[in-house]
């Protein structure tokens, strides 16, 4: 299986933030809003955009 970081190697945020944020999406059938949040609670700047 590949690490986060070799698939996301050209995005903004590290690939780690960005696997948590599709999981935290899909696991939980979050809206995109509700996922800016919760990377906000963690200290993780974005938008529902970015998601």
């Amino acid at each position: 299986m590949h690490q986060p970081s070799s698939l996301y190697k050209r995005h903004r945020f590290p690939g780690e933030i960005i696997s948590h944020a599709v999981w935290l999406y899909s696991r939980f059938l979050l809206s995109y809003r509700d996922v800016e949040e919760l990377l906000a609670e963690r200290g993780i700047a974005t938008t529902y955009e970015t998601v």
